[in-house]
């Protein structure tokens, strides 16, 4: 049994609350908008847009989605008792998604509850979201760990109480998709709502299962970005519409062609990197090394391509070498929509010649590391600090220490530091010259190696605060490190003082 009626598969998209909860990932509110704008704009049924009752901040932001007035149900996740319920409805959502423990180890441990109180919780949370006219999805967590009877019985008590749509959740991923088919095959035997399924990957099933529960009569799949979520996280969006498009030839609201400018946005904005052999999204899907597959696809590109790339918005990509032309960046770059000037695109171009000549293979992720950087430096012609010359010594009984040389409004100075390292000591150094200009302080500092290995392009994100508490942030990428850092400090510098002096006009 495949997809009963129309073929038709809804899509529940749960980044911006289960997908959050990825170790290490945390959203701001104006993240979070413009997420779910995207989410919106990609065509997913429902956005999972967060937690209410966890904090005043989500249900200021679950209601600022709500306000957006996006072309998608907006739902909030709320627990099965009415404080919950309570702050999901003033966020304004139209619709609610409840859950409660129904395993006995979640019952017992998590909840402290009988079996007798889950149900009659569940019931009384159901009735009094559709007390107040909204839609309600229910799920029992951790179904597939809860006693067969005991499942089909709060699932009849769910619906009976008027739930809309029935969720599945596989809350810790320990489904094989023959057992996780069964599964949603025995309970349409007992419910007639919507069935939908919520699986994690903890043994990289997540999708494989959301898929055979398709299969077996489920209607609607939850789903993230890049497969996001608790420890291993969630099925993962692309992967289950490109499977049900291509394979199932099942149909989705969603408009495959922005998956990828989708992922890209969430890694961003999320930190979380893509893997580089993910499918649909990594940045090897539609990549061809020289030789036979390159040849093959070149002449007939289902030779050995499942999927045309531009049906997911990417272009397929023949590794060939080191080479560099301006035409294929610009392309590569115009493709995720960036468009650099012609000046910043020669700079860009210009830094990637530079890391091939010294036999480093520019990845997609150094390409955008480099563009950003390059694209958020001041022009020339706005500068009033730059650099003249930098020199660097450390060493293991040396104490490291750093001078250089600054244009400060058209005059030239040096200065010297010592620090706990080269970085250390020539910021300080940069910081002891601009001082003269106004006082302007490293608020923050953040690296990171764009890819493995010791030539990797090294991205420096840093903050910078003047007197008056006005914040900066700006970035900078190289392959050293300490020029990387100082590139992003006098950016970070000159930014401020443009502002300042900006704003003093105005005056």
């Amino acid at each position: 049994m495949i997809a009963k009626g129309s073929g038709y598969i809804r899509i529940f998209d749960t980044t911006l609350r289960d997908g959050e909860q990825s170790p290490g990932v945390s959203l701001t509110f104006d993240d979070k908008v413009e997420i779910a704008k995207q989410l919106a704009l990609l065509g997913v049924d429902s956005i999972e847009a967060g937690f209410p009752a966890s904090s005043y901040g989500e249900k200021k932001v679950v209601k600022e989605i709500v306000r957006q007035k996006l072309d998608t149900e907006i739902i909030a996740l709320s627990r099965c008792n009415r404080k919950d319920i309570e702050a999901a409805i003033e966020a304004d959502v139209p619709a609610i998604h409840v859950f409660i423990p129904t395993s006995p180890v979640q019952m017992k441990y998590a909840v402290n509850m009988t079996p007798e109180e889950v149900v009659a919780a569940a019931v009384d949370s159901i009735e009094y979201v559709k007390k107040h006219g909204l839609v309600c999805e229910f799920s029992p967590m951790d179904a597939t760990r809860t006693q067969p009877a005991f499942l089909k019985k709060i699932c009849q008590a769910a619906e009976k109480a008027g739930m809309d749509r029935l969720n599945v959740p596989d809350t810790v991923g320990i489904m094989i998709p023959r057992t996780m088919g069964k599964l949603i095959e025995d309970l349409t035997k007992v419910v007639k709502t919507t069935i939908s399924v919520h699986c994690h990957d903890d043994f990289g099933m997540a999708v494989a299962n959301s898929l055979a529960a398709v299969e077996a009569g489920a209607t609607q799949v939850h789903s993230t970005i890049n497969g996001l979520g608790e420890r291993a996280g969630n099925a993962s969006l692309e992967e289950v519409v490109m499977s049900l498009h291509m394979l199932y030839k099942l149909k989705t609201r969603v408009n495959t062609r922005l998956l990828y400018s989708t992922s890209r946005m969430v890694s961003a904005l999320t930190g979380l990197q893509v893997q580089a052999n993910k499918a649909i999204v990594g940045e090897n899907a539609f990549a061809h090394e020289s030789g036979i597959h390159t040849r093959g696809v070149t002449v007939k590109p289902l030779t050995f391509e499942p999927i045309k790339p531009e049906t997911v918005g990417r272009t397929r990509k023949l590794v060939a070498g080191k080479l560099a032309g301006t035409r294929g960046i610009k392309a590569e770059l115009g493709e995720i929509g960036i468009h650099p000037s012609d000046e910043q695109l020669k700079e860009i171009v210009q830094r990637v010649k530079d890391l091939g000549d010294k036999g480093k293979m520019v990845t997609d992720a150094d390409l955008l590391a480099l563009t950003s950087a390059v694209m958020g430096e001041v022009i020339s012609e706005e500068k009033i600090v730059d650099l003249c010359d930098l020199a660097v010594m450390t060493g293991i009984k040396v104490i490291p220490t750093a001078s250089v040389r600054l244009v400060l409004d058209g005059q030239e100075y040096s200065a010297a530091e010592t620090g706990v390292g080269p970085v250390d000591a020539v910021l300080k150094a940069i910081q002891k010259l601009t001082n003269n200009l106004e006082q302007i302080r490293l608020k923050e500092y953040r690296l990171e190696a764009i890819t493995g290995g010791s030539n990797a392009v090294a991205e420096v994100v840093i903050k910078v605060e003047d007197e008056k508490g006005n914040i900066v942030s700006a970035r900078a990428a190289r392959e050293d490190i300490v020029m990387a850092s100082v590139d992003a400090m006098i950016n970070g510098i000159n930014k401020c003082l443009i502002k300042n002096r900006k704003l003093g006009k105005k005056e």
